[in-house]
């Protein structure tokens, strides 16, 4: 009997590699993700704008394509469409939602030595365009194993305050109703990024909560509290709830804001690098300009990364991948193509180079234009595992043999 159940566990064990052997087809890589291998210590993460909407995936086109003012109807003689930006980016405008470019934009940061993201988040409740918000949040989140990249949150604190003027919560209740879905569907993941053994979670300001008391009453009942860190300079918004600050735009040439902010004594400090900043309000009808931060060919993500260095940053926040109406996107654009993103590797020191960023391009375009064809789908969808993989050869080898 003993026998018995040892041939059965030996065939069932070889049964799959039978059936793969017997169809005289290669041994399927697998969707497990390879870890990219990176000379630079520095974790990098990426802040992320989940807002886009567009036609072919929500059924509209959402406000921070138009601001006040653009259409994206409107298609000019090049073929681009009119959006709320001085940058357009190399797929066109596009929806946060569509799977096929949350691929697009995994592979590119993963090939580019970026180990996760943080996403500008707006709560869990149903008011303005924070639902929609959160469904283009939970679509990358969903995806992000698939190339082993990690996430946080950064919380708009704003936001809780604006649901406590429109709902019947108060606006302390609506941030802790957003801690305890945080809790729920984001802490526990295997890829939610820790800082001290603790979910890392930031606030951009804070803007409504401003007291200590106010957040400690904001993280009651959370089984285990975030490593919190607010934006830079609002470290007494939150007193001994926060464990830090991390960095944003230094508006000043001399980086002066930069080198104060590395000199603080936290414990946990995160920087920022971003190739400039040159936003869209003013002309997008939404308000008054911030500011400006001139691209300087390319030398302004490269000074701020210098900077990083320098100042032995452990963590690093890149601003922004998609923030198309404040001008500060290191995704591709027809503007700058692939170029800040080849900074970046030389920066992490990846193996990788364009050439990898143009085959995941290549890959999009071909995922774009063979959506609706099941078998050919079928056939780029082998190209996207091998690439999480790490087996650019054979992905290319794939993506080339499609016309």
């Amino acid at each position: 009997m003993v026998k018995i159940k040892n041939i059965l566990f030996c065939f069932c064990l070889c049964l799959p590699m039978l059936i793969s052997c017997s169809k005289n087809e290669d041994p399927v890589i697998g969707v497990t993700p390879k870890p990219v291998v990176k000379t630079n210590t520095t974790k990098v993460l990426m802040h992320f704008m989940p807002w886009f909407q567009s036609p072919e995936t929500s059924g509209y086109w959402g406000s921070h394509w138009k601001m006040k003012n653009k259409n994206p109807d409107i298609i000019d003689a090049n073929g681009k469409r009119q959006i709320a930006a001085h940058y357009y980016p190399l797929t066109g405008p596009y929806d946060t939602k569509d799977p096929i470019i949350i691929e697009y934009q995994m592979l590119l940061m993963k090939y580019s030595g970026i180990d996760g993201i943080m996403i500008d988040w707006y709560g869990s409740h149903n008011v303005n365009d924070y639902a929609v918000n959160l469904k283009g949040s939970n679509a990358i989140i969903d995806k992000l194993p698939e190339a082993g990249l990690e996430f946080s949150i950064v919380y708009e604190d704003y936001s809780a305050g604006i649901v406590g003027d429109k709902t019947s919560l108060t606006g302390v209740e609506a941030a802790q109703k957003d801690m305890l879905y945080m809790q729920d569907n984001y802490f526990s993941k295997p890829n939610y990024t820790l800082l001290d053994g603790a979910p890392l979670l930031t606030t951009f300001g804070p803007r409504t909560f401003t007291s200590s008391s106010q957040w400690t009453q904001i993280f009651d009942g959370l089984t285990t509290k975030p490593t919190f860190l607010p934006l830079w300079n609002h470290a007494s918004k939150v007193g001994s709830n926060g464990q830090g600050e991390f960095a944003w735009i230094d508006f000043k040439s001399d980086l002066s804001e930069l080198n104060k902010f590395y000199s603080k004594g936290f414990k946990h400090l995160i920087g920022s690098a971003y190739p400039g900043f040159h936003d869209f309000y003013a002309e997008g009808g939404t308000g008054n300009s911030y500011g400006y931060v001139d691209y300087n060919e390319g030398n302004t993500l490269k000074n701020t990364l210098a900077k990083a260095t320098d100042r032995k940053a452990k963590t690093l926040q890149l601003v922004t991948w998609n923030d198309y109406g404040e001008g500060t996107m290191l995704e591709p654009t027809i503007e700058r193509g692939f170029d800040d993103l080849v900074t970046i590797q030389q920066w992490t020191g990846v193996s990788y180079g364009k050439a990898e960023l143009e085959l995941i391009f290549e890959y999009y375009n071909k995922r774009k234009k063979y959506k609706d064809d099941v078998a050919i789908s079928a056939k780029i969808k082998e190209a996207y595992d091998l690439l999480g993989a790490l087996e650019v050869k054979q992905a290319r080898e794939i993506i080339n043999s499609i016309e």
